[in-house]
């Protein structure tokens, strides 16, 4: 078996099911974009020197392999995705962001203003995440509004997690300044 199916040659991808649909189908923009949102998770995770963040980041990755599931299979498949095993995105996901949003809110962070991107590697690629996260709630705004989402929570969950990584990012700067101390959560 090869990568190399050949079967987009013609413009179209293959949602879950095998429903054909164009490259450029709503659909397909926000579960590729949440795919470049992962893909910037993992070189945020990559590159942090700080465990905490690293750790926090993997179950998130993880999570939006969820997410794009449930976002690559049209609606009218979803009573047979659901039936077939596969998990959707549930208020439990948010839960946990939440908790990791208190532990940083809890720690010394400090900011003024409007945050500039790029004090140290790490804090940029978690900004970027960030932006992203920002642009996939938006393609998945855009699938409820032409009536093709039926699950609010993936709203939801990208806005808290665009949060979350502002929050890291700004965590992540406070930790690389002179005298600063590690997280104790």
């Amino acid at each position: 078996m090869t990568i190399a199916t050949r079967t987009g040659d013609n413009g179209t991808t293959g949602l879950m099911y095998n429903r054909r649909v164009s490259k450029c189908h709503p659909r397909v923009e926000a579960y590729g974009t949440v795919d470049e949102l992962n893909t910037a998770l993992g070189l945020a995770r990559a590159i942090t020197t700080h465990a905490f963040i690293r750790e926090s980041l993997l179950p998130i990755q993880k999570d939006l392999v969820t997410v794009m599931g449930e976002l690559a299979t049209a609606v009218d498949d979803l009573p047979r995705y659901v039936a077939d095993g596969y998990p959707t995105v549930g208020a439990g996901l948010t839960e946990k962001l939440d908790g990791l949003v208190a532990a940083l809110e809890a720690q010394d962070i400090t900011y003024k203003g409007w945050a500039t991107p790029g004090a140290t590697p790490d804090a940029a690629a978690l900004d970027v995440a960030r932006t992203t996260a920002r642009r996939g709630e938006r393609r998945v705004c855009a699938l409820q509004e032409g009536d093709q989402l039926r699950n609010a929570q993936i709203i939801i969950y990208l806005n808290r997690l665009s949060d979350l990584l502002w929050l890291m990012a700004r965590w992540v700067e406070t930790r690389s300044e002179p005298g600063s101390k590690p997280i104790t959560a």
